[in-house]
């Protein structure tokens, strides 16, 4: 039916290339693309003889020309672009010169600024829609499937949805003193900034991990959470009806704090460059280059995930409270695709949304967040591809 560019070659693109690989009547021919060559080559190695056929490339996604060449030389249909959030702009302009369809698993960040909203893609709404093209933004699982479970509960269950709180929880352990589910310098980056959340259509910003609850989560019990500031926060208090307030909370070990402000304390953490035997380093990019590799994680990580969206509103002028989530296992996540449940709960759901794109069901020109589009064909693809959901209407509340 398609051809698919991913470009990328980390754990999310390589859940995403095997999850293409497992819906061959969707994508019947993709292409690997990333700056370092052997990944691309080591995942085809891996997976090429089954019904989708596989190609590799090298690529500078930074590069717009570069970019659009290896699309006119591949022709794809879309591209999913799980590469850094510091190329989005990049790859959507080259999507733009090549009217291709576009998608993404995360908002666009500068790189000297420790800050990321919409704005930037926001501002292509009225291009991609004169060229005729999707643009889909933020479909990994936070954003993304936090979205789609948005939308599904407006359209079954509430009139107006008054209260959202977004919970992650990773109970996994890697056995490793500190490393990080994802990019590194991403993560770091998101983590030690300011918390923010939305209230009465105004961000009330907080210190960094300044607010912390502790929730029951099903199937991995008790666990500290911090409210951080998150991108689908903006497009939520505009998309869904009747919004009063929007919180994001993320699960934190105490020993994964205690090293992160040790690391803050010396410096590392840093996203401002300074000089080191005559060259100008960045301490972040450097401290990634030390730790471990996400991908690397895949064999050591044991337990679970827990990732979900409490809704609080109204259905015919009765109050409604509704939970649903997602239960994820990293040693089946490993077993089946190779990696652990992060990039899994990742690149699971871009593939779902560029298959969404590919067979016309999420496809309408111009720029959008998940939860603009019919929520249900992917409600029913997350359980056949790996992502079964859960609900409960009688939910622990966060206070």
């Amino acid at each position: 039916m398609g051809r698919a560019l991913i470009i990328g070659a980390g754990g999310v693109a390589s859940v995403v290339v095997h999850k293409c690989c497992q819906n061959p009547e969707v994508f019947e021919e993709i292409c690997i693309a990333s700056r370092t060559l052997s990944k691309c080559d080591a995942l085809k190695q891996k997976l090429e003889g089954g019904k989708t056929k596989i190609q590799t490339a090298q690529l500078d996604a930074d590069n717009v020309e570069e970019t659009i060449a290896l699309i006119n030389k591949f022709k794809p249909d879309i591209v999913i672009n799980v590469a850094l959030p510091y190329q989005d702009l990049a790859i959507m302009d080259a999507c733009l010169a090549t009217g291709v369809h576009y998608l993404d698993t995360a908002n666009y960040e500068p790189r000297d600024t420790a800050k990321f909203e919409y704005k930037w893609q926001w501002a292509y709404r009225e291009k991609f829609e004169k060229a005729g093209i999707t643009a889909v933004l933020g479909c990994g699982f936070d954003p993304g499937v936090t979205g789609v479970f948005s939308a599904y509960a407006m359209k079954h269950y509430f009139d107006e949805i008054h209260y959202i709180d977004i919970l992650d929880a990773n109970a996994g352990d890697h056995g490793y003193p500190f490393a990080t589910n994802f990019n590194p310098e991403i993560n770091i980056r998101e983590v030690t900034a300011k918390g923010s959340y939305i209230e009465n259509g105004k961000w009330v910003e907080t210190e960094p991990l300044e607010i912390k609850r502790v929730y029951n989560f099903p199937e991995i019990g008790e666990k500290n959470i911090y409210l951080l500031h998150h991108e689908e926060l903006e497009s939520l208090a505009l998309n869904i009806k009747g919004i009063k307030r929007i919180r994001f909370w993320m699960t934190f070990s105490d020993n994964y704090l205690t090293h992160l402000r040790v690391l803050q304390n010396v410096g590392m953490t840093s996203i401002e460059p300074i000089e080191y035997e005559g060259k100008q380093i960045v301490p972040l990019q450097f401290l990634k280059a030390v730790l471990p590799d996400p991908a690397s994680l895949g064999p050591r990580t044991k337990g679970k995930t827990n990732i979900g969206c409490i809704f609080q509103g109204v259905k015919d002028g009765k109050p409604l409270n509704y939970y649903v989530y997602n239960v994820c296992t990293h040693e089946e996540c490993y077993a089946e695709v190779g990696s652990q449940a992060i990039s899994y709960t990742t690149g699971v759901p871009a593939m779902i949304g560029a298959a969404m794109v590919l067979t016309g069901k999420w496809k309408k020109p111009g720029v959008y967040n998940v939860e603009e589009f019919d929520p249900d064909p992917f409600m029913d693809a997350l359980n056949k591809f790996g992502l079964p959901w859960k609900e409960s209407f009688n939910p622990e509340l966060v206070d």
